[in-house]
Parts: structure tokens; sequence; C-alpha cells
């Protein structure tokens, strides 16, 4: 299956789900570098890289600059991230299908059942992990989960 579209959830994902605030209320998270480098090897493949988060901050605005992301979605919670998705498949001119996306909480589900290839990091909800045909990755998020996946997409393991 030839992906022409990555599209990734950030809490749990990309992080390792945790929430960390200062005294003073800043909020801290925890990206992994393997997986940004992943991200960037997409690029030069000619692969378009998405973000859909429920979420809505700068710290994720500020790592999706830094990976110069072709998409930023936030805010996007139930319902909204498989819409989110379905708008940058019309600007791309290309098929839900033709997408991958790797999520893990219920509010993934919608999203991981329409794509043509979707993944979960180890430690994803039941929900996620019983979604039928879903690839299972050994890495847990904010752990190298996402780059796991790139690999074998790159590597055309999957």
């Amino acid at each position: 299956m030839k992906i022409k579209l990555f599209l990734t959830d950030v809490d749990g994902v990309l992080t390792d789900a945790g929430m960390y605030y200062t005294e003073s209320g800043d909020e801290f998270k925890k990206f992994n570098t393997h997986d940004g480098m992943g991200l960037m090897l997409l690029k030069e493949k000619g692969i378009k890289r998405g973000i859909i988060t429920t979420e809505n901050t700068k710290i994720v605005e500020r790592r999706a600059a830094k990976l110069k992301m072709d998409y930023l979605y936030q805010g996007k919670g139930f319902g909204n991230k498989l819409e989110a998705a379905l708008e940058i498949c019309e600007k791309e001119g290309i098929s839900i299908k033709e997408a991958a996306y790797i999520g893990d909480d219920i509010n993934c589900i919608e999203l991981l059942q329409a794509v043509g290839l979707a993944a979960c990091p180890a430690n994803a909800l039941p929900p996620v992990k019983a979604i039928p045909g879903i690839i299972q990755l050994q890495k847990s998020g904010g752990d190298g989960a996402v780059r796991e996946f790139i690999d074998l997409i790159l590597a055309d393991k999957i």
C-alpha cells in the first residue's frame, strides 16, 4: 500500500501521555527525538505529514513548526479528527485509504477505522487495541512508537 499522508495524535503517541505542570502553571510535554527524525524522513520521501490533536497548546504548535509539519489541527475531539483528516485528504487530492494514522485513545477510534493503515503504541487503551487490523507497536507513546511505525512504512514491511 502506498501511503501518501501520515497523521499522528500527540498525547500518548508523540508524548508519554503525561501532563506536567510547574508551580506557576506552565505545562511541559516530553517529545521523543527519534519520532522527530522519523517524521523528517517521511518529508524527504515526499509523504505529507500532519498532527491532529484534541488539545490546543503552544507547545504542540512549536513542535509542529520545528518539524516543518504540513498540517496541524488542534482542538479536534470526538468526530472532528476524522473530519480534519478528510479535509487534508481533499486538499491533497487523495483518498483516506492512502493515509496512515497512529492514535492511542477512544477519541482516535473513528479515524483509526477510516484510514488505510492504522497503528497504536504498546500502551494504547484496550478499545484501540481491539480495532480489527490495527498494528500494535512494541514501543509506547513518547518512547519511539511513531518512529517504529514510520520505519515499518518506509521499509515496506506492512
